[in-house]
């Protein structure tokens, strides 16, 4: 085992200091990463906050990872020492299930997340990306195309493959007509896929301060769910919403929005809805679906294609000495868009 530093909290609502964790040995198919950025996500302060009572402490989150590989387990042919490499929200599975089997390793039923889960062999508590290194089972770990900014590409662990899934999954390209609700971490990042997949974007806000910001993102128009008759206008308009409101909200004038055969896919909200109108439903075939960030395979997928296409995140660097008040930001939506901790800082920071 190495022991390595992290920044975690010891209690719900505590703030995020700095400890030492242990990494296992490695295995024979094991990859020992040193962690460069991790981006912060908002699944980050509410297991944090124990938000969904499911936190075990100490935590140390931490689920958008990019670096570089420092040793290989004997039996590692994917990766050696020096590569650019990923690790997203899980670091491992059983592979043997029809959700692994299908590339679909998010649903397996022993999925270990890449924090505040078990160690599959061990059981022990496992501890993420906000820490100086990790090792992580070989087939969970994606490679970073060389022509992808590594400063910016670990937002796409989470918050990318989160709304790439739905899109993929749903068929999304040249000539679908897109609208994106909310415009925060996911929404924005919908927005710069959607375009750089040709659909024809919208966003649907109830800010007229982000219209431009929204049109600098890609998006070709901005609808205001303000204004009645703005969207009485977009009746029928879209063939797929992503809607990206990460608390409780009605859905039924979104709806009113979707053409024939029109999808509307949650990717925010994980928690109870208000009551949904069954007739909108029934009128023009409309569907509701939701989507979780995606397997091995499409991850990787979204990394070349953002490499390819150039499509980064928005994204503001932060020292980890700065993760609580970066934490405090958060909940006031006072970030465009995503945090990201330079982890060269975490080289200054000294435990007693």
């Amino acid at each position: 085992m190495t022991t390595c530093i992290g920044f975690g909290a010891h209690e719900a609502h505590g703030k995020l200091s700095p400890l030492r964790i242990e990494r296992r040995a490695l295995r024979d198919d094991d990859v020992a990463i040193s962690i460069a950025y991790c981006g912060v996500c908002h699944s980050d302060l509410h297991f944090v906050h124990n938000d969904w009572n499911s936190t075990v402490f100490p935590c140390v989150p931490g689920h958008e990872i990019v670096g570089h590989v420092t040793a290989v387990g004997a039996g590692v042919t994917r990766y050696k020492v020096g590569d650019s490499v990923a690790v997203g929200c899980m670091v491992d599975s059983c592979q043997h299930c029809a959700p692994c089997e299908d590339h679909q390793e998010q649903f397996c039923a022993g999925m270990t997340p890449t924090y505040n889960g078990k160690d599959r062999q061990t059981g022990d508590l496992t501890y993420g990306g906000y820490s100086d290194s990790i090792v992580v089972r070989e087939k969970f770990v994606l490679r970073v195309p060389a022509s992808l900014d590594l400063r910016f590409a670990s937002p796409l662990l989470c918050a990318g493959i989160t709304v790439w899934n739905p899109m993929r999954r749903f068929g999304i390209g040249k000539g679908s007509k897109v609208a994106v609700v909310g415009l925060g971490g996911l929404g924005h990042m919908g927005v710069k896929l959607a375009a750089a997949l040709g659909a024809e974007v919208t966003v649907i806000t109830t800010s007229p301060g982000k219209a431009d910001d929204a049109r600098d993102l890609g998006a070709h128009h901005v609808l205001l769910s303000t204004d009645p008759q703005a969207m009485q206008s977009a009746f029928n308009r879209f063939d797929f919403i992503l809607d990206t409101i990460p608390t409780r909200h009605n859905l039924n004038p979104y709806l009113m929005l979707l053409g024939r055969n029109g999808q509307l896919v949650l990717v925010g909200a994980i928690e109870p809805l208000e009551p949904i109108h069954g007739g909108l439903l029934m009128r023009n075939n409309r569907s509701i679906a939701g989507s979780l960030f995606g397997g091995l395979q499409a991850t990787q997928e979204l990394l070349d294609f953002c490499a390819e296409h150039n499509v980064l995140p928005s994204c503001e660097m932060i020292a980890i000495q700065d993760i609580n008040s970066a934490f405090e930001r958060m909940q006031k939506n006072d970030v465009k868009y995503r945090f990201v901790i330079d982890m060269q800082s975490i080289k200054d920071v000294r435990i007693d």
